[in-house]
């Protein structure tokens, strides 16, 4: 397939293209304009006539427009025979938009509030089907889809650092999984273990503390829920707290519960929360598991009522989270048998202190029998010291390829890009390739709110995402990428941390992040947002004067994975390489390499063989070409001017 052939945008971005009588309706006060010059191509195309879908406003005016606080709004309750069915029980005196669904969560509303399955104590070991649940947790649009080259991620060396060792599985069929969790995996599209999964799904089974360090797009989240929900599957009615009957529950009226959760997820953005918890429903479907989502900026009182229907998966952030556990009437960690750190190299550093030696002690905990997992795509030394402070002295430790790296399906380009020209440089680059999903990622606050304002005023369907945004605002955000009414998505690195997002085709690294904004670890965070799960992705890099802190590291990054290193970055090349990637890898030397210094290490070839296999699946977007335009910009350091073309990066073979 040629580079970035499609076969149209309803192919590369599901539900991008909904009926006419489901987009969103212009109201009074709505800021809705057409834009003042739209982007055209050389040939003078549109952005739509060249395949983007029109670029839709949000509305800010009416969800702020009765000024009252977010705890008003109306909470609802559902039940699994009528997921449709809203009970609502506290009215407000205006009305939230509808403009579109994804996951049964529709705009305007709190992702906490998503369905979940609501168990019946009269089931048997594995509830009934729901098919519109369902469709909702595991429709095609949320299937995993395993990449044609999983190859490439099935053959990554695996190292297993300390005492421990562990003999991987080859398949979820040979975990031991419980029936119900292996009808999960399969309903999800999960059909091969990634390394990370092959190695820690047996760890977690057999009781170990476990740190996991793995490239961007392994499969990390799944590498933990699985086992520990498959493992509490068969013990719930043992080990679950009381909790109402969801059929006779009646939110404000029936007596509630206090939430005792059995797994407690911690994630360091509230967007990685909600995510996480959208897996945590599909994996609990059918069980008496019962997940739920707590996170800063959403109504308190709607993720209340939530915890008071009770809950055994606890998803948070921490700040939310601490909150929560001061209030011990609604939470207690006594049953606690999981604690998870998700994007582990983030959460344990300093800016994080007080919260996380709160969390990690287990709060009202008594027995002191959690077991911790820390999983991550990087782990500096600084995260390695506090989580010794926690871990079992016998605990297993997986290194899948080195920590920090990226990945051979992730095509990187770098393009030297005048800081006055990116804009123009952005446009172009979003004209002339086939339209899919993209995230444009940039270092501050301001600059995600001039990049988006100005692709939308070209006519380009773009959203943001920052801190600054209120919460219903990210969440709106972000729902509107997924189902690709705004299939272009701008953000700050923060907000963004461990997106997983499916056909996210193309990263865009508008700002590299300098060592001010995490440096190369963040850049292996950002393009780990494409190329996942065996699949192929594109990351472009707008690099000039102000990235030479970042030279040394951003080539030998390009190194190890055989990318192309442009002209104008052959001055930091190490000795014995050369600019086409030709050299020994091994020699390599990261200043973040290093394993928890009791020097027993060995490879997953010494102890259980390679997990080198095949695979098949339906990835689109396997690119001939580089992501170049039309022209020559970056091809030296001489910037061009915006008119002339760009993109070219001295790459011009195949990947």
């Amino acid at each position: 397939m040629a580079a970035w052939e499609t076969k149209g945008m309803a192919e590369a971005l599901p539900d991008a293209n909904p009926p006419a009588g489901d987009k969103p309706q212009s109201t009074s006060g709505e800021m809705s304009h057409a834009p003042a010059a739209l982007a055209l191509t050389a040939d003078g195309k549109t952005p739509q006539e060249v395949g983007w879908v029109a670029p839709t406003a949000y509305n800010y005016l009416l969800y702020n427009a009765s000024g009252k606080d977010s705890a008003t709004q109306s909470a609802t309750t559902t039940t699994n025979d009528n997921p449709d069915r809203e009970t609502t029980t506290e009215a407000t005196d205006y009305q939230l938009p509808v403009t579109e669904s994804y996951q049964g969560v529709t705009q305007g509303e709190w992702h906490s509030n998503a369905k979940v399955y609501e168990w019946n104590d009269e089931y048997g070991d594995i509830g009934p089907k729901f098919d519109q649940l369902e469709k909702q947790l595991f429709g095609d649009v949320n299937r995993v889809r395993t990449g044609i080259n999983f190859a490439n991620i099935s053959e990554i060396q695996v190292i297993q650092e300390g005492t421990v060792r562990i003999d991987p599985v080859r398949n979820f069929d040979d975990a031991g999984l419980h029936p119900a969790m292996l009808e999960n995996v399969k309903l999800a599209g999960y059909n091969q273990c990634t390394p990370v999964q092959a190695y820690t799904l047996p760890a977690i089974l057999k009781g170990y503390d476990i740190v996991a360090c793995a490239q961007t797009g392994s499969g990390k989240t799944a590498a933990y829920l699985i086992p520990t929900l498959s493992k509490l599957m068969g013990k719930a009615k043992k080990l679950a707290a009381f909790r109402p009957n969801p059929a006779t529950f009646e939110a404000g009226v029936s007596a509630a519960v206090r939430a005792e959760p059995l797994i407690l997820v911690v994630a360091p953005s509230r967007e990685l929360a909600t995510q996480i918890f959208d897996e945590a429903r599909r994996f609990c479907y059918r069980t008496m598991l019962r997940p739920c989502v707590i996170y800063g900026g959403g109504p308190m009182v709607d993720q209340i009522r939530q915890l008071e229907k009770g809950c055994d998966v606890l998803i948070a952030t921490p700040g939310r989270l601490c909150d929560f556990m001061d209030r011990t009437h609604l939470l207690t960690l006594k049953r606690l048998k999981y604690i998870v750190i998700d994007e582990a190299d983030e959460l344990l550093t300093s800016d994080w202190e007080q919260e996380m030696n709160k969390i990690m002690s287990g709060g009202d905990q008594e027995e002191g029998n959690i077991t911790y997992l820390l999983y991550s795509a990087t782990f500096p030394k600084t995260a390695r010291d506090i989580a010794k402070n926690h871990l079992a002295h016998e605990h297993v430790r997986i290194r899948v390829g080195r920590a920090g790296s990226s990945h051979v399906n992730i095509k990187q380009d770098i393009v030297f890009v005048e800081a006055s020209l990116k804009r123009q440089a952005l446009l172009d680059l979003l004209m002339s390739k086939p339209p899919a999903r993209t995230i444009v990622f940039v270092n501050s606050k301001r600059a995600a709110d001039e990049v988006d304002d100005f692709l939308f005023n070209k006519g380009l369907p773009c959203t943001s995402i920052h801190a600054d945004r209120t919460q219903r605002e990210r969440e709106d955000a972000i729902r509107a990428f997924r189902s690709g009414t705004s299939p272009i998505l701008v953000a700050t690195g923060v907000s963004a941390r461990g997106l997983d997002i499916h056909n996210v085709m193309h990263v865009i690294n508008y700002d590299l992040p300098s060592t001010q904004f995490g440096g190369i670890e963040e850049y292996t965070h950002r393009i780990g947002r494409t190329g996942r799960i065996g699949n192929l992705g594109l990351a472009t890099s707008f690099y000039n004067d102000h990235d030479e802190d970042l030279g040394t590291t951003l080539v030998k990054t390009l190194l190890e994975t055989k990318q192309v290193v442009p002209d104008f970055l052959h001055q930091y090349l190490p000795e014995g390489f050369t600019a086409e990637g030709e050299g020994d890898a091994a020699q390599l030397k990261f200043e973040t390499d290093s394993d928890f210094g009791d020097g027993t290490e060995e490879t997953a070839a010494e102890n259980g063989g390679d997990l080198g296999q095949t695979a098949s699946g339906d990835a689109w977007g396997a690119a001939e070409e580089p992501a170049g335009a039309t022209s020559d910009w970056g091809v030296t350091k001489e910037p061009a001017t915006a008119a002339s073309g760009w993109g070219t990066t001295g790459d011009s073979g195949a990947w």
